[in-house]
């Protein structure tokens, strides 16, 4: 099967982007385009309009702005995985982008669309909901912002208009000083291509990497595939800072993870496996976070 006919435009800039979802009924954006032709192609969706935004350049950056890491939403995922700066102030990040689909499709895939996408399984909302980011949105009305918290709202739904275009995400850095501080991205996957069963986003930082017995200062851990939405879990946070990473602490975690997941069932993988991937990747997650952060 192939797409109905539609109209196709190709603006330079954020504004003239804007300006044409808010002028044209029946419109979508085109990024990457790894989801948007399959669906079009089964007549899933039917646009009378695409608007490639692939010309308009001030949507491909990363910056590091002191407080943040800014990711344009055109940035492609092999770009986010080889990034130097993200390597080595925000490696979450970058492990995360690796770990999506293959070659083919990093190269050509973007975080807006993963984002705009927002399927709970998705590696960047993950990361996003884990580390307190926010995302920067664009229409003719001009220009806000939105926490991950509130943007991702149930399966699949977010807090977006119609005519409104992501710009950019934005991870904070103040938190987790590259000196201190360990990140990972870990999940179970089938397949390169399909998604992943379950993926944890985790991050730790401690109070001094050269103690004896460094005690961790802030966490964070967040679920990919565990819910209808990114899922951080603020109780295992909780229960690992203030003190030593010691196994007692990890196995609590870990119990706390299986206990807060509320995943769907899949072909492969029932609810109470997926409750025991939260387990026990929550607790490989943290251990990695810890190693890394007082290496």
């Amino acid at each position: 099967m192939k797409p109905s006919a539609f109209e196709y435009h190709r603006p330079e800039t954020v504004d003239e982007a804007v300006t044409l979802l808010s002028d044209l009924s029946e419109a979508e954006l085109m990024a990457g385009n790894q989801s948007l032709s399959i669906v079009m192609a089964n007549r899933l969706a039917n646009p009378d309009h695409i608007i490639d935004i692939n010309a308009v350049d001030e949507l491909s950056h990363i910056d590091a702005t002191g407080d943040a890491v800014d990711v344009g939403a055109l940035t492609r995922h092999c770009d986010i995985e080889h990034s130097d700066v993200l390597t080595e102030e925000y490696a979450v990040l970058s492990e995360s982008a690796g770990q999506i689909a293959g070659p083919t499709v990093r190269n050509r895939g973007t975080i807006g669309g993963s984002i705009g996408e927002a399927d709970p399984a998705g590696n960047y909302p993950c990361v996003l909901v884990a580390m307190g980011g926010e995302l920067e949105l664009a229409s003719t009305d001009g220009r806000r912002t939105v926490d991950a918290d509130d943007y991702f709202i149930a399966y699949m739904m977010t807090d977006i208009e119609e005519d409104e275009l992501i710009t950019a995400a934005r991870f904070p850095t103040d938190p987790f000083p590259a000196a201190r501080t360990g990140m990972t991205f870990l999940g179970q996957k089938r397949a390169a291509q399909t998604w992943p069963t379950l993926s944890v986003a985790g991050a730790v930082r401690v109070d001094d990497p050269d103690a004896a017995e460094p005690a961790i200062e802030e966490a964070r851990i967040g679920l990919a595939n565990a819910a209808d939405v990114p899922l951080r879990i603020e109780a295992v946070e909780a229960a690992v800072e203030g003190e030593p990473l010691v196994d007692a602490t990890v196995e609590n975690a870990g119990e706390i993870a299986y206990e807060q997941v509320s995943p769907a069932a899949e072909m492969h993988a029932d609810e109470t496996y997926k409750r025991e991937l939260a387990r026990e990747y929550t607790k490989r997650a943290l251990r990695t976070a810890y190693d890394r952060a007082i290496a």
